[in-house]
């Protein structure tokens, strides 16, 4: 038989590169990264990024639209194409590469990050970042920090602007941190890269660069808002007039609840929002609808979610069941202890998604009663929960009895 001659290179499936790129400039990027911008057809960045690259690239500049589109329709257009994008640092962390990545296969991409900012910062402050927390405020409401402050803790920001360090220290201080050391690292890994420190009640630094990361160590004093890692916060730290799911009650509903990662919660009939709030505070990918009839309450469920670092909470005014059309589909509902509709159960019952999980509990007779007849038709798990707390009894304590709640969940087949 004849030799087989040699086989053919198959063709790179690579039609996208991405290369980040630090405050360095060229000075950081390697060959192999050059000769891809290099050899691009088109380059995709901000506008001090296309300037970078601007000496030895051939192809096409395209500044990123403004509004920025997220759903990458000019990069998209030309698939198959050889496409070049210029990122910040890793695109991967909290970067156009991510975005990239929910349209585009990772077998057609080849990346060349370069350090990140949260990176680099830990390096400069000599920080373990498995031992620290890391947020990104770009674009994002401040108060998301608030979870993550927590006695001695440390945490590395990515920031909007140069007005964010001062904003983040106010608000410390606001919450009793004001003791805290905040040091603002501005243009890191480039010729103008500085550090500067103060502390959160002092903080008086001026003239920040808009690309600084913010590295803050945290001391509180004694009424510093600590919001407990655990279910059950305590009801102090929600506004509301009464109408709240006490934190006992609270911890035992978010247990039946279950969250799960990206998972989306109705809380039918809210009242202060305390379940939602920590449903959402149990990870960051979770969501809450809050339906709310009473117009000061739903107002006070929005007060709450921004104090308790979930300004991302959606409340909608309304009397459910008319209220829940057209939301999206929930993987888990929550219905509160004070109604007595049927046409609310059923409608909820109906909304849920299979697999989805029911809790309601109950303290009017004519609610359980409701309950009864669901956990006798669908069954599900069926629980009385009694609180009795210590209370003077002239000289001497007693116990007090709370509402007991009947408690029905039940997960949808």
């Amino acid at each position: 038989m004849p030799a087989e001659g040699p086989r053919a290179a198959k063709p790179d499936p690579r039609w996208l590169t991405i290369v980040g790129i630090g405050e360095d400039g060229l000075a950081g990027l390697g060959d192999k990264a050059k000769r891809r911008i290099a050899d691009a057809e088109f380059i995709f960045g901000g506008k001090r990024h296309l300037a970078l690259v601007a000496s030895f690239a051939k192809g096409k500049p395209c500044p990123w639209p403004i509004p920025f589109d997220a759903g990458m329709a000019d990069v998209l257009a030309l698939a198959g194409r050889n496409v070049c994008v210029l990122a910040s640092g890793d695109p991967f962390f909290h970067g156009v590469g991510a975005t990239l990545a929910r349209k585009v296969q990772p077998r057609e991409m080849h990346v060349m990050p370069a350090p990140s900012a949260i990176s680099l910062a830990a390096a400069r402050l000599g920080w373990a970042l498995q031992d620290i927390e890391t947020i990104s405020l770009h674009g994002h409401p401040i108060d998301l920090i608030r979870p993550l402050l927590q006695p001695n803790a440390r945490i590395l920001a990515l920031t909007s602007d140069g007005f964010a360090p001062a904003a983040i220290a106010r608000l410390l201080a606001e919450l009793d941190f004001g003791a805290s050391r905040l040091t603002v690292l501005e243009a890191l890994g480039g010729p103008k890269e500085t550090l500067r420190a103060a502390r959160a009640d002092a903080f008086d630094l001026e003239n920040i660069n808009p690309l600084n990361v913010l590295a803050i160590e945290l001391d509180s004093n004694p009424q510093a808002r600590i919001l407990p890692r655990t279910s059950g916060r305590a009801d102090h730290l929600f506004e509301h007039d009464g109408q709240i799911t006490k934190r006992e009650i609270r911890a035992v509903t978010l247990s039946a609840l279950a969250p799960r990662r990206g998972e989306l919660l109705w809380d039918i009939g809210a009242g202060s929002g305390s379940i939602g709030i920590e449903w959402m505070l149990a990870h960051p990918s979770l969501r809450t609808i809050a339906i709310e009839a009473d117009t000061a309450r739903a107002t006070r469920i929005g007060h709450n979610a921004v104090a308790c670092g979930v300004p991302g909470l959606v409340v909608i005014e309304g009397t459910a069941p008319k209220a829940l059309a057209g939301l999206e589909t929930p993987d888990a509902i929550f219905i509160g202890g004070g109604g007595s509709d049927a046409g609310v159960l059923n409608a909820a019952i109906k909304a849920l998604r299979s697999g989805g999980r029911l809790v309601a509990n109950a303290v009017t007779l004519e609610m359980e009663a409701l309950l009864l007849g669901q956990h006798t038709k669908r069954g599900g798990d069926l629980i009385r929960i009694n609180i009795s707390r210590a209370s003077p009894v002239g000289s001497m304590q007693a116990w007090r009895p709370a509402m007991p709640v009947t408690q029905w969940s039940w997960v949808k087949p």
